[in-house]
This record gives C-alpha cells, structure tokens and sequence, in this order.
C-alpha cells in the first residue's frame, strides 16, 4: 500500500483527502471540546489554590461522553457523522429535533479534507508530506478555537513548536539552525510588539499564545519566513479588521483574534513562502 501512494501523486493526495475529512470531524470535536476541557482545569486549580476539594464532575475529555446534540440530547451515531455527506442527507438538521447544524462543521471537514489532498500534492510522499498535513490540522483547530474564545491553547501550540523542529532535524522544510533561531525570533518578535504596546496604551494588544503560534511556524519554516509571515498576517488582519468595523459594526474596543491570520500565513509559507521570498528579493536587487 506504502509503494503504490509513494508510486502514484494523484492517489495519494486522494488519500490524503480522505484521511483529511476524517481528521475534519475530529477536529470538530477538538474546537468544541478543548476549550472547555480548559475551563473545566482552571476551575479545579482555583478550588486548590483556595484549599477547596474540587467539584466531582462527569469525565469529559475528547473520547467522552459521546457526541450529542445540544438542544435535545440525541446522540449522534455512526452514520450521521461521515463527514460532509451526513450533513448533506440531514439537509443541515438534527435528526431528533430538527435544530439547525451549524454549517461550521462542514467548512472544517472540508477544509481539513482538499488542504491535505493539496500538500500531499504539492510536497509528494515523503516526511515533508506528512508534516504538513500535520501543521494544517493543527492551524485549523488552533484558527478555529481563536475565533471562538480567542484562545490558542498550549496543548496544541507548544507540540507543534517542537514537532518543527524535530522534522527540521532533516531539512524537512529548513536547516536546524534556522529552525530554532525561528522560534526564538518569532517569540519575541511579538513579545517586544506586546510590551511596546501595552507600555504606550497601558492596553494589551494581544495574547501569549499568538508569541507561541509565531514561535511554532518559525520552527517549523525558520526565522527568514517570519517577515513574510508577519507582512501577510498584518495584512489580512487589518483587512478584516476594517471591513468588520465599517459593514458589521464591530465595536472598536471588541478585541479581533490575531491566530486566525497568523494560521493564514503560515499556511501561505507552507505553500509558497520561499518562492514568494525569492520574487521579494529579486526584485529588490533589480531595482
């Protein structure tokens, strides 16, 4: 099976599709589940700093209790969770009452699904085919638990730090050396924007987790990706920035979660950092 995905591009980005829409529905589950299973710890360590017995509560994790519907408590079976075609055949509905499913579900399944089809593509079979399909769910969860809670949890963000580098002990995608100057450098590229910020507003411009997401794609792409990473981040930020501000009358003092485009460039490094840098710098030895 491994020397016929190796020995056929289109089957294994076909395969890689798949897995990815499989992924997609777990994913589903992390963006839902891990926040909560945050919460849930937080409490806990109040109530011991407190001196407290913490609360018993029902085992809740990313296995259990099975998935439900929230409205009815209707549990979800194995054929209304095959991704994108159960949502199709429930016409976007609960089957026990009726309630709408958010159409969230499906975009991740299906990002998840023609993201990891591309980069099996795109890099072929092989150890920087595999990464990053890895990096891709990781940003999509990361993207999409930001956008809900403005939360990158570390439980995610500090493995993949270290998996960047650990594939980078290869070459995979930069030299070690670089890889780890791009951690450090993406740390505290936005750890010196945040004290600078905070000591000119008194205001905290944004969250740690954003310091450990840059830390992780300079781990992974090296320190020389980081500007264009930035560049593209800040970019597409503002640009949504704005236009929520003006058509969706998004308050002005209502934070904006940086994650989501910071994931938005490091997807574009993944793909095609360098030779976006390369055009960047042959243009400016030609002017």
């Amino acid at each position: 099976m491994l020397l016929l995905l190796e020995s056929s591009p289109p089957l294994f980005a076909l395969f890689a599709g798949v897995i990815g829409l499989l992924v997609g529905s777990f994913l589903n589950v992390v963006i839902h589940r891990l926040p909560k299973m945050m919460e849930q710890e937080w409490h806990t360590q109040c109530a011991e700093l407190r001196g407290e017995t913490p609360k018993s509560t029902p085992d809740y994790n990313l296995v259990v209790p099975r998935s439900a519907c929230p409205q009815c408590g209707h549990a979800i079976g194995a054929t209304e969770n095959i991704p994108l075609i159960s949502y199709a055949i429930l016409r976007g509905k609960c089957k026990g009452c009726g309630t709408h499913i958010s159409l969230r579900y499906p975009l991740v399944e299906a990002f998840s699904g023609l993201l990891s089809a591309f980069a099996a593509w795109h890099f072929g079979f092989g150890v920087a085919g595999f990464a990053s399909i890895l990096f891709i769910w990781a940003l999509l969860a990361l993207t999409f638990i930001d956008f809900d809670t403005q939360l990158l949890p570390d439980s995610i963000t500090l493995p993949l730090l270290w998996l960047g580098l650990l594939f980078n002990l290869n070459n995979a995608f930069t030299s070690l050396p670089n890889a780890v100057m791009g951690a450090v450098v993406g740390y505290l590229m936005l750890w010196s924007v945040y004290w600078l910020f905070k000591l000119v507003t008194g205001k905290e411009g944004m969250g740690y987790g954003d310091f450990k997401l840059l830390a992780a794609i300079g781990a992974w792409f090296g320190w020389t990706m980081l500007p264009l990473v930035i560049l593209l981040s800040s970019a597409v930020g503002a640009l949504v920035g704005i236009s929520l501000i003006i058509f969706a009358k998004h308050g002005k003092n209502i934070p904006i979660p940086f994650g989501p485009y910071l994931a938005g460039g490091g997807l574009i490094a993944l793909f095609w950092g360098n030779t976006l840098t390369q055009s960047y710098l042959q243009l400016l030895s030609s002017s």
